[in-house]
């Protein structure tokens, strides 16, 4: 039997892109569906922007920050959460694949497990919603707060989004990843992922130092967003050691490697639903 030989990265990427394209086949064969759902969920992001305007709108400052200030840190969630389910909508809903049995189906081709994932389908509704609203707040806010675009912060804010989007597929994996013990992992899932996530729409700076720690050194959201957005503001924070604000693409590399490990684990533990 001849060996199988890995894809180089150019290989993988053109894969990529063609299963993106049959999967933006099988989702323009609905286009009012998906079009409504695309809407649904820019619509139900609006409504949770325009609570925390009109909460804020009450206040001048909260703790040295104000709204325009809080926004362009919330639009870095929107943005980098945007990337991150266009690259991992398989990976976020891989309970699913194992509950039905369909993951016996991957373990069948000769090609790498999470590269299957990845590629075999994409959330174009959630991505074209949460990118959206990301787009629209960050532009607005970074001229209301008056961030020069020099060379400097242009690269750095592409390695911090860059960054943040795998810190967030990593912790998918992780998620997922538990989905080989228990087979159902949607709870554990929210609660990694998305729940988590709820805290960092705020400065972290606002919570006591055990959730600080917690979103820093465990489940490391604060990377994601607030260290790249104080750096941008050049803000003044207490609990800021300069070496974090340039940490998010080496956080976002370690915990990448990190899932991968755990994944690999969870996977020996794997038995077929038979379903």
């Amino acid at each position: 039997m001849k060996a199988y030989k890995p894809l180089t990265f150019f290989q993988y990427v053109n894969l990529f892109f063609k299963y993106s394209k049959q999967n933006m086949k099988a989702t323009l064969e609905y286009k009012l569906d998906k079009s409504l759902l695309a809407v649904a969920v820019l619509v139900r992001e609006l409504i949770n922007v325009t609570i925390m305007y009109l909460i804020l709108n009450r206040f001048v400052r909260i703790k040295g920050w104000e709204m325009n200030e809080l926004f362009f840190l919330y639009s870095f969630l929107f943005l980098s959460y945007s990337i991150c389910v266009f690259f991992s909508t398989g990976i976020r809903d891989f309970d699913m694949l194992v509950r039905n049995g369909d993951f016996d189906r991957f373990l069948l081709r000769p090609f790498g497990l999470i590269s299957q994932i990845i590629v075999h389908n994409v959330d174009y509704p959630a991505f074209i919603g949460h990118g959206s609203i990301g787009v629209i707040l960050f532009f607005r806010t970074a001229n209301a707060v008056g961030i020069q675009w020099n060379l400097h912060n242009i690269i750095y804010c592409i390695l911090a989004l860059a960054g943040g989007t795998l810190i967030q597929i990593s912790l998918m994996i992780i998620a997922s990843s538990f989905s080989f013990l228990t087979i159902n992992a949607t709870n554990l899932r929210n609660l990694i992922f998305f729940n988590s996530r709820r805290f960092v729409g705020y400065p972290i700076s606002f919570y006591p130092a055990l959730i600080q720690k917690f979103l820093i050194f465990i489940i490391p959201f604060a990377f994601v967003n607030y260290f790249p957005a104080v750096f941008l503001l050049d803000k003044q924070e207490e609990l800021v050691y300069g070496g974090f604000f340039y940490l998010t693409p080496v956080v976002g590399l370690i915990f990448l490697g990190l899932s991968i490990c755990f994944w690999k684990y969870g996977l020996k533990k794997y038995v077929s639903t038979g379903s």
